[in-house]
């Protein structure tokens, strides 16, 4: 399986959830994220608009090609520039990313929404779910809200984890991608204190690759 972003050994925080689940915390570049090509999907920090933009967003449309933002062009619009609301979540073909697909979910700017908790967690949770619907065995997301939409790392490291321990039923592999040593470091701190008071974690291990 390749699932590091580059060369060289690679840290590698390794969950097993459930009998059926697991959860990979690492460090890497998303875009050249894969499992098998063929029921692997990356997810990408999109905006409403899902027509691209700045951060991991923009990385993932310029690692796929232009095909990508046609096919997000082509995603009914649910409401005038609305083809993802906040929390929901869509799925298009990978393109020329390693990945099959791409599943697009918006995540809540901290400072403008009321409930971003709720709004986070939706993020995480559909696009599971959206997984599921499409048989996707293995998903990569990164850390979303924490760029630009200024989403405390503490505080989404434990959204985000609570959420995929909660809704990981079907999917082997859910893995955390991320590029920044920052917010790697508080995944891997987050990821041992939330799984330790999980009652269904089996086992959980750190190692090199």
């Amino acid at each position: 399986m390749s699932a590091d972003g580059g060369e060289g050994e690679k840290l590698v925080a390794h969950y097993n959830l459930s009998p059926t689940s697991s959860l990979k915390i690492q460090k890497g570049d998303i875009t050249c994220w894969s499992v098998d090509g063929l029921s692997d999907a990356i997810v990408n920090p999109a905006n409403e608009r899902m027509l691209g933009g700045g951060g991991a967003d923009g990385a993932i449309h310029r690692a796929a090609g232009p095909e990508l933002r046609t096919a997000c062009y082509d995603v009914p619009e649910v409401r005038p520039g609305v083809r993802c609301p906040t929390g929901e979540a869509r799925i298009t073909p990978g393109f020329k990313l390693p990945a099959s697909h791409v599943i697009h979910t918006v995540g809540p700017i901290y400072d403008v929404d009321s409930n971003a908790p709720a709004s986070l967690s939706n993020a995480y949770r559909n696009s599971l779910r959206v997984a599921r619907e499409n048989n996707i065995q293995f998903v990569a997301f990164p850390a979303i809200s924490c760029g630009v939409f200024g989403y405390p790392y503490d505080e989404a490291a434990t959204v985000a984890i609570s959420t995929i321990k909660e809704h990981c039923n079907d999917i082997k592999e859910v893995h955390f991608v991320l590029f920044s040593d920052d917010i790697f470091n508080v995944w891997l701190k987050k990821g041992g204190r939330v799984a330790s008071k999980l009652a269904h974690v089996l086992t959980s291990d750190i190692y090199f690759y």
